[in-house]
């Protein structure tokens, strides 16, 4: 094979790699560079992988012959509870996970732990915090699966989906909806007075400071024909009969 990395320099090629890694695609890459593609290919994706165990023999971002998450259904369920309730941190020597499920759903405690190991997480831990726990998993390649980490608070910076991401999501909206109903939405009883009666009907509401994560919840919501509304600046309700039967199909209430 042509030695593509013997006439560019070690940063130009560490660059691209990491531009891949956060999203982009290789014909992106070597447009910008002004690279050929076969070059950049052979960087990103046919390169000799050393020896790798733990999170890295999962990672579908930088192990040849892997297009995808083991479980896609997975990846978008823990890709909503990430933009929802979660934070990545990156400082520490392994990169580490955190979402924070409240002690009033155990269930949702489950659900998270599960999402995390058929994701990539090899261990899981619990940590109790005041009304709420922890669920939190080490794993150097979390980077690689969450390009949307950064420093500060998610509404204080763009959240923008990397392109294979929104494959996953466009594939299985219902499972991404789920996360962020479960981390920043609810299910509850809406009662409405008329003519001197209460009637009560079920509703969704989903809330989030960030307007980028916001129009992917109604962008998710569109992709199934579920209508929903703006009630405040930060806050989406779904309340109409059929739309609410809908989204029971795929969120269900919090247990």
């Amino acid at each position: 094979m042509f030695d593509y990395c013997g006439m560019h320099p070690a940063e130009l090629r560490t660059r691209a790699r990491h531009q891949y890694l956060a999203g982009s695609t290789i014909a992106e890459v070597a447009r910008q560079h002004g690279l050929p593609y076969p070059t950049v290919w052979h960087w990103c994706r046919d390169r000799p992988q050393p020896a790798v165990n733990g999170t890295a023999l999962r990672c579908f971002r930088c192990r040849p012959g892997l297009d995808g998450p083991e479980d896609p259904t997975a990846y978008a369920y823990l890709l909503g509870l990430y933009l929802g309730d979660g934070h990545l941190t990156t400082s520490a020597r392994v990169p580490v996970l955190r979402i924070a499920c409240s002690d009033a759903w155990p269930d949702l405690i489950d659900l998270c732990e599960a999402a995390m190991r058929a994701t990539l997480a090899a261990s899981v831990q619990r940590v109790q915090q005041p009304g709420c726990v922890s669920v939190q998993s080490y794993g150097t390649h979390w980077p690689c699966l969450l390009p949307q980490h950064g420093p500060g608070k998610k509404h204080e910076r763009p959240i923008v989906l990397a392109g294979w991401q929104r494959q996953i999501v466009a594939a299985h909206p219902g499972h991404f909806l789920r996360g962020l109903f479960h981390s920043d939405g609810a299910r509850f009883a809406n009662p409405v007075r008329r003519n001197q009666r209460i009637y009560v009907y079920p509703r969704y509401m989903f809330s989030n400071r960030s307007a980028d994560i916001m129009r992917l919840c109604q962008w998710a919501l569109d992709l199934l024909g579920i209508a929903w509304r703006m009630n405040r600046p930060n806050s989406l309700s779904v309340a109409r009969r059929d739309a609410v039967a809908a989204l029971d199909r795929h969120v269900g209430p919090k247990s």
